[in-house]
């Protein structure tokens, strides 16, 4: 049962156990493998484990170079570390050369927590889904990380995946079903929807239950894949309750928001309102701090929300 168990860990049992039957399943590691605990796979795989040390480029390089072998590396550092400090090499070694990475970022958003501004990625959702052709993903909890693994392993193409490292809050069970590339209804409303992912997925549940107090009908959808976005979610959403809250643990700019956004001027303009951090860099905290400092609490997504039901 996942219940209990941190994402980290999750994360490399599902390796471990997807590992036994597929032998081009491999981890790579920056010398961080105590921090995504990792530590295991390395004990059942050794010759299938690979420390490049402080190095994040020569990590994509490297893994980039099993791909083209026929492995499957899994390769992760902190988030900040993942994506900007090796940005050219994930765009060219690996997207532009079509190479089936997947790339872990860990402590996404004020997740980061006393590791402070220079280690909280803000930021890298939105430029990692700016590379062509990358898959984008942020696992909710860890029973939809354990349903998502094999799923993500299957998929043949260069992959981002935005994890949680320590407990998440619980959304889901290991009876729920998920599908990479669907978003999924939490409850669907009529006065408007909140569209959520990651750490604010719980977040937008206890705002919809306190609107519900407040006499309203508020839908919860979890967009836990932002690229490619499930794009019928976002219009059937839009035009059931024709008004959009979105929710996320990330810069407003080229975030979820403006996916959402790109979705809906397209196909059917509604009222929209963001829960982001608006164009700030992070700073030192722990969690509760950060949520009310950077407005990511439920009462902001309430807040938001009667004012888009205002707007309509």
């Amino acid at each position: 049962m996942t219940d209990n168990m941190e994402m980290r860990e999750v994360y490399c049992q599902a390796l471990i156990d997807s590992a036994k039957d597929d032998d081009r399943i491999v981890v790579v590691e920056a010398d961080l493998m105590n921090c995504i605990k990792t530590g295991p796979f390395k004990k059942a795989y050794p010759d299938r484990f690979f420390n490049v040390g402080i190095a994040e480029a020569n990590m994509i390089g490297v893994s980039a170079g099993l791909a083209t072998c026929g492995k499957i590396p899994f390769c992760s550092s902190f988030g900040t570390f993942a994506t900007r400090r090796c940005y050219d090499q994930i765009f060219i070694s690996v997207a532009y050369s079509k190479q089936n990475v997947k790339i872990v970022g860990t402590d996404p958003g004020i997740c980061a927590e006393i590791n402070g501004g220079t280690h909280m990625p803000l930021e890298d959702m939105g430029i990692m889904r700016g590379i062509p052709s990358m898959l984008c993903v942020e696992p909710t909890d860890s029973a939809m990380l354990k349903a998502l693994m094999p799923q993500i392993i299957a998929y043949d193409g260069a992959t981002y995946i935005r994890l949680q490292r320590k407990k998440a809050e619980t959304v889901y069970t290991e009876k729920d079903n998920f599908d990479l590339f669907k978003a999924k209804t939490i409850r669907e409303g009529k006065d408007a929807t909140i569209i959520a992912s990651g750490i604010m997925v719980s977040k937008a549940i206890e705002a919809s239950n306190t609107l519900k107090d407040m006499g309203y009908d508020v839908g919860v959808i979890n967009t836990f894949t932002w690229k490619p976005i499930d794009e019928q979610a976002i219009i059937d959403c839009a035009k059931k309750s024709g008004a959009i809250v979105v929710a996320e643990n990330h810069n407003i700019r080229n975030g979820l928001f403006s996916a959402v956004a790109e979705v809906v001027v397209n196909n059917c303009p509604v009222p929209m309102e963001s829960v982001a951090v608006m164009d700030e860099f992070g700073e030192v905290g722990k969690m509760p701090y950060l949520s009310e400092r950077f407005s990511l609490r439920a009462c902001d997504i309430v807040e938001k929300t009667l004012k888009v039901i205002k707007r309509k």
